[in-house]
């Protein structure tokens, strides 16, 4: 069971002798195999989410909860996936996919296999020996996301991944992610800025409040999707151009604008 499960989770951070209330009983799920996205406006505590999912942040109020058990700690039935690619710079390609096996102690007969799936499945194949430095700054998030992949996590956090690529890699990136995730398919809290990138990748959205962060809505795209056949697409663009997607996206929009601050006018 690898479901993750917020219950009435509330965070306070203290910062220069004052509390600053970021989450205020945020309850919500993701199933198992499920992908889904976070939308909402700055500070509203997306990413306090992931990290409280990951581990590397704690409720001060509430619970949560992955597979059935209290989050106490980062651990390897979890893998994370940042903005920042954070690949090691001194190893290549191969190097940084095999590192976290290598931590694990598996033998190399086993990890190679692994690795070279890992490898075909994000489309590196000939870049097997390059270094970051040599790689694009997709093709280093491609790296980054199978060095997640070949530790096969329960749950894949990823936390505005694409959010430093330019808008054509971006695009090239979210349809592989959705190819992969058909392939080899994961529990995924995906934390992103993009609603077109939201409705695309998702099962469902969870909109949430500004600060502090609550609950706005969360969005059935699955249904959608499988009542108007965007899997037939293979395209962003050609789903992007269904009315449906259009009629989520907007929706989702609207639900962001009414929670502009004043002074973001």
């Amino acid at each position: 069971m690898s479901d993750i499960a917020f219950d009435g989770v509330t965070k306070v951070f203290r910062r220069d002798g004052k509390d600053f209330l970021t989450l205020d009983a945020v309850s919500f799920g993701v199933r198992e195999r499920e992908f889904v996205t976070i939308v909402g406006p700055s500070g509203c505590g997306k990413t306090t989410c992931l990290r409280m999912a990951a581990g590397l942040e704690f409720p001060t109020g509430g619970a949560v909860r992955v597979g059935g058990r209290d989050v106490a700690g980062p651990g390897p039935d979890r893998a994370v996936v940042f903005q920042q690619f954070a690949l090691f710079p001194w190893k290549t390609v191969t190097e940084n996919i095999e590192f976290g096996l290598r931590a694990k102690g598996m033998p190399a007969e086993e990890r190679a296999p692994r690795v070279a799936r890992h490898i075909a499945l994000m489309g590196l194949q000939g870049y097997e020996s390059a270094f970051p430095h040599q790689l694009s700054g997709g093709m280093q998030q491609r790296v980054a996301i199978a060095r997640s992949y070949v530790l096969d996590p329960d749950v894949l956090l990823m936390d505005e991944p694409f959010g430093a690529l330019d808008a054509q890699t971006r695009t090239v990136m979210q349809e592989e992610l959705i190819k992969l995730s058909r392939v080899n398919p994961r529990t995924v809290l995906f934390i992103t800025h993009a609603v077109d990138e939201a409705v695309y990748l998702a099962d469902r959205v969870v909109v949430m409040t500004r600060r502090p962060g609550r609950i706005g809505e969360i969005i059935d795209v699955a249904a959608v999707r499988r009542a108007e056949g965007w899997d037939k697409y293979e395209r962003i663009e050609d789903v992007m151009d269904q009315e449906s997607f259009v009629h989520l996206r907007t929706r989702i929009w609207r639900l962001l604008r009414e929670q502009q601050a004043p002074n973001d006018h």
